[in-house]
């Protein structure tokens, strides 16, 4: 009887541990740049990671880069693909750095549509959550409001080099 627990045991522990690597590769699919949960959190701050890997949100009025104004680009905090263009940031009163517009191909978007919380939208080249697209962006435009938590992003000045 002992044996057969012990068997038991270990078939369950081991088919846990196939299953949760397995599911893990799925994940990663998809991105240009993968890389493991411990690699992520050695190089991005903690409010860095909660955001951009765990989908988390940052705390509304938080962010510098929601009252910046100069002319650059804001790259991805992650891998520092090109995101959006100053061009199109606006102030939307939302509390989060807002843009009418990304640059196409670098953004992905969730394929649910969420009307309270709008679209997800994640880094296309390393999966990094950035934050959520609305229609109540500016008519003039595109109409679309891309709410992108400030952490997710990092500003590179116009005058500099990526």
């Amino acid at each position: 009887m002992k044996k057969i627990f012990i068997l038991f045991f270990l078939t369950a522990f081991l088919g846990c541990e196939g299953i949760a690597q397995k599911k893990n590769t799925q994940e990663k699919k998809g991105y240009s740049i993968s890389k493991t949960d411990a690699e992520w959190k050695k190089e991005l701050t903690p409010e860095q990671y909660y955001v951009l890997r765990r989908s988390g949100t940052e705390s509304r009025f938080s962010s510098p880069l929601n009252k910046n104004y100069e002319k650059g680009i804001y790259v991805c905090a992650a891998c520092e693909t090109p995101l959006f263009k100053s061009e199109n940031k606006y102030d939307s009163g939302s509390g989060w750095p807002s843009f009418d517009k990304e640059i196409k191909g670098n953004v992905a978007f969730a394929s649910g549509s969420d009307l309270y919380y709008g679209k997800e939208e994640h880094c296309a080249v390393c999966g990094g959550h950035l934050g959520h697209v609305f229609s109540d962006g500016p008519e003039k435009t595109t109409g679309l409001r891309h709410c992108i938590n400030g952490v997710a992003l990092k500003f590179i000045p116009e005058n500099e080099k990526l």
